[in-house]
């Protein structure tokens, strides 16, 4: 009797165990609401891959980064969590992430900019929408955007401060421009060019700038400047019988690109622009090569402020210059319909409930600490009580994840988080924002729709550098209406409200 009893407890546990085996495997196994898991349970740590532009395993603050992370979601949260950073080819990251995902190897977390929708269309990114619901902390930072976008394109998450790029130049080389006062008082596009030019001729860094302004790949750096200035204040312009026309189509951007075209010809657009990637932009901005580049208003402005005094001295400090008026004022219209870069959890990932731990974690009071301040005593120091930050922290560090506006610190902070042009190229952004008009491309245009991009990218390219004349505009705009431009006219006519 006992044996047969010892032979039933056996195959009892055998049977327990096969089926704790079978869930392990399982996608989302221990589940119950999204968001509410902690870890699995069995003692060791989960391992979370991360792919994320810029932090990899040759970055040492990177790995510092998340090693502190680590230790603190296992003091704080009891989450036994390791990451594992997933090292990209240099490059582009957006295309070095695309081959990544379609070969086939999809971390937890993913950070994207830019090539996310086609990744969401293949149902391979987590709807945030239930987690965000049942989070404890991440439901009470966001923006108002941040919720907006997230009610139409629930994929990617990223609580950040409404940040258009804004233009900035050193104060010594500012300061030493006879047309910088009336460029200030009255910002018009001839004032713009006045200044542009004066900066060239007069070179006031010994024999430097070589042009006044320079960007990233394309024009869309240089838009956020003079888009509203020519009237491009929404992505869909509603004409005078009441239909919209798209803007890039429109003879505003012929006046624009006939702008930009003189400021090539004239030697004030640096004539590389096309070929630059950020990093090399920068170090034009850097080196002295180009005047005038745009950031993305708030830290990274901080950032650019504190490179360019290691490097120029005290003197070089930037000055946030406004956005071009004329038929309007702005930065452009914010687009609400989803965010353009952020964090997504892969719908694939079996620990997407401990994926999401982590953003939940990290906005709240004590995570916000590691990921808004930096490391103690390297970046700050709590001085009588309060938190003091220093010039490492304004010129280095950078919140890898979640900005709100206000940050609940366990600590009173004595020092602001942003230095004096960071707040003020926020400060503008706020002062001009509007909301645009555009839509998610709905899935039936998307193949055409990037087709008619690369289309006005080749054509604007040409008629700035001059391989096409201007008046072949209306050759360009029959062109992009015979690619998909007509019919995806129609459905913007019909949608728009």
């Amino acid at each position: 009797m006992k044996k047969l009893s010892l032979l039933f407890i056996v195959a009892m546990l055998v049977m327990v165990m096969s089926a704790c085996t079978s869930k392990s495997n399982t996608p989302g196994a221990g589940q119950t609401e999204p968001g509410t898991a902690q870890s699995d349970g069995t003692g060791d740590p989960v391992t979370l891959k991360i792919v994320y532009k810029d932090e990899g395993t040759a970055n040492p603050v990177s790995v510092k980064f998340f090693e502190t992370l680590e230790k603190s979601l296992a003091e704080d949260e009891g989450l036994n969590v390791k990451f594992e950073l997933v090292d990209l080819a240099q490059g582009s990251y957006a295309e070095n992430l695309n081959l990544l995902l379609l070969g086939g190897t999809i971390p937890d977390i993913i950070y994207f900019q830019g090539g996310d929708q086609q990744i969401a269309d293949q149902g391979l990114l987590e709807d945030l929408t239930p987690y965000i619901e049942n989070s404890t902390y991440i439901k009470n930072i966001m923006e108002p955007h941040n919720k907006t976008r997230m009610a139409s394109y629930p994929y990617l998450l990223w609580i950040k401060p409404l940040a258009p790029k804004t233009p900035v130049i050193r104060a010594d080389w500012f300061n030493a421009m006879e047309s910088s006062k009336a460029l200030m008082e009255n910002p018009s596009v001839d004032n713009y060019y006045a200044f542009f030019k004066e900066l060239v001729e007069k070179k006031p860094g010994e024999g430097k700038p070589s042009y006044a302004l320079t960007a990233a790949g394309d024009i869309a750096e240089i838009n956020f400047i003079f888009n509203t200035a020519f009237g491009l204040d929404t992505t869909w312009l509603k004409k005078e019988d009441g239909t919209y026309e798209y803007s890039k189509v429109s003879q505003k951007e012929k006046e624009k690109l006939t702008f930009y075209n003189k400021l090539y010809k004239e030697g004030l657009l640096d004539p590389q622009f096309i070929t630059k990637q950020w990093d090399t932009k920068e170090d034009a901005f850097y080196k002295g090569e180009a005047a005038v580049i745009t950031g993305t208003a708030g830290k990274i402005i901080d950032l650019y402020d504190g490179r360019m005094q290691e490097l120029g001295g005290d003197d070089a400090n930037l000055i946030v210059l406004p956005p071009a008026k004329g038929e309007a004022q702005g930065f452009g219209a914010t687009d609400v319909t989803k965010e353009s870069r952020g964090l997504a959890i892969s719908s694939q990932s079996p620990h997407k409930d401990v994926a999401f731990k982590v953003f939940d974690y990290l906005a709240s009071p004590k995570g916000q600490m590691l990921d808004r301040l930096g490391f103690e005593d390297e970046h700050y120091k709590v001085v009588d009580g309060e938190i003091e930050l220093n010039e490492k922290y304004y010129s280095e560090w950078y919140a890898r994840f979640w900005e709100p506006t206000e940050i609940k610190s366990e600590t009173p902070l004595k020092t602001p988080l942003l230095g004096e042009p960071g707040t003020e190229s926020l400060k503008m952004a706020t002062e001009f924002y509007t909301e645009d008009n555009n839509f998610i491309i709905p899935e039936q245009f998307i193949a055409n729709w990037d087709a008619m991009n690369n289309l006005y990218k080749e054509y604007s390219t040409d008629f700035i550098t001059g391989k096409k004349d201007l008046s072949q505009f209306d050759q360009f705009v029959e062109a992009w209406n015979a690619a998909g431009g007509a019919e995806i006219t129609k459905y913007a006519n019909e949608n728009i409200k």
